[in-house]
């Protein structure tokens, strides 16, 4: 025995079409909220990821957003084609922080902007000021040289340079980025002892840096997630 069902569209056409755009509304909502959930997802892993890495707070410079949350709904592409979309992307306007973002990210070589050299501030002296990574012209720009010394160039045995201040006083406790300037009586401070120099910058031609952070095989992760998202998201908007 064969059975042979034919849906009359043209008797009920109203209320197939009204079933239809319904349909097509629970989909595009739960697209919309399944690319949204997975942006956070995404976005949460890479920062997990880069405090794992001991990048500090380096994952704050990245951000995420999608079609949900900025209320642009879905993107026609057809009369009955649409997409949602959820983004990754890096939000700081620091020419240093995105440059760090993408060494720890893709890997990079590092070679210094002007001059022959790279200079590495050593555990002598403050690693940062002004929340900027602490350089030669930054040392002298920010006032340094009073609180520690004038920085005087030395060649090392290696035959890269050295940036050195010296007669300073440095802990007495060993505690490092202590150094400080003499009194003016050429004798230390309180709780520290008398030194010679101090190395504070060191010299080098160029660093890498090794990604510590795939961030494409994160985001491959919650793109294998999605439609698992995607029928949560159905039962949701369905209720």
């Amino acid at each position: 025995m064969s059975v042979r069902t034919r849906l009359d569209r043209g008797n009920h056409r109203a209320a197939f079409d009204a079933y239809y755009r319904g349909a097509i509304q629970v989909i595009e909502r739960a697209a919309l909220i399944a690319t949204d959930r997975g942006r956070r997802v995404a976005l949460a892993e890479i920062r997990r990821e880069m405090q794992a890495g001991r990048l500090g707070r380096l994952g704050n410079g990245i951000g995420s957003t999608s079609d949900l949350e900025r209320g642009r709904g879905v993107y026609r592409r057809s009369a009955e084609g649409f997409s949602a979309s959820g983004m990754i992307y890096v939000r700081s306007k620091s020419d240093r922080t995105r440059g760090a973002i993408e060494a720890y990210t893709e890997g990079a070589e590092i070679g210094p902007r002007r001059g022959r050299w790279l200079w590495i501030a050593t555990d002598e002296i403050p690693r940062v000021t002004n929340r900027q990574r602490m350089t030669p012209e930054l040392y002298r720009a920010n006032g340094f040289e009073q609180k520690i010394g004038p920085l005087s160039f030395v060649r090392n045995v290696n035959g890269n340079p050295l940036l050195v201040a010296k007669n300073v006083g440095v802990s007495e406790l060993g505690q490092r980025r202590k150094a400080r300037s003499l009194k003016r009586s050429g004798i230390p401070r309180a709780g520290q002892r008398a030194k010679a120099f101090v190395v504070a910058f060191v010299g080098i031609p160029r660093t890498s840096r090794a990604a510590r952070v795939d961030v494409r095989n994160i985001v491959a992760g919650v793109q294998a997630q999605l439609p698992e998202m995607f029928n949560q998201a159905v039962r949701s908007v369905r209720r």
